[in-house]
């Protein structure tokens, strides 16, 4: 008896386990595909050449951010809409702004940052801009924008 006990636990822990990494698998696939889907149209708009990292940006549009190298060997930034309109990409050189390092300096000069969650290069209004993620001293999580261009600071939302 002790022995089905045992055999019955691992297998509902184990059932459990291949769930959980079937549903999360599962949930990551449209951001993988989109992510593919943008990598390839601005290959085909050459807006790219080279492709290196890309990850998905949401704003108040979404975008998914492409870095690469174009045909002349200049580093850039593409945001490609979600809808995947070509007439809608919009692009910076990275060497026109700051850089993300430049960016978190910029954030812990204003101080009270406790642990930077994440940073990603996105697209707004204005223009670019660097959002970054944070929890302060007090564990309040925060969203601050910083300038792509300049570095000056664009929105902040605080101690959520």
């Amino acid at each position: 008896m002790k022995n089905w006990l045992i055999f019955i636990s691992v297998f509902m822990v184990s059932l459990s386990l291949v769930i959980c990494i079937l549903v999360l698998w599962k949930a990551e696939a449209p951001y993988h595909s989109i992510e593919e889907k943008a990598e390839q149209l601005a290959l085909d708009a050459k807006a790219l050449a080279i492709v290196s990292e890309s990850y998905t940006y949401n704003g108040k549009h979404s975008y998914v951010t492409v870095f690469g190298v174009d045909e002349y060997g200049d580093k850039k930034a593409v945001f490609v809409p979600t809808n995947l309109k070509a007439d809608s990409i919009k692009e910076v050189f990275l060497k026109d702004g700051i850089t993300e390092k430049q960016a978190l300096s910029v954030l812990k000069n204003e101080g009270n940052v406790q642990n930077v969650l994440s940073i990603k290069l996105g697209y707004e209004e204005p223009g670019a801009v660097w959002e970054i993620t944070y929890l302060n001293n007090n564990d309040k999580l925060n969203y601050v924008y910083i300038m792509f261009k300049d570095g000056d600071w664009w929105k902040r939302i605080t101690n959520l």
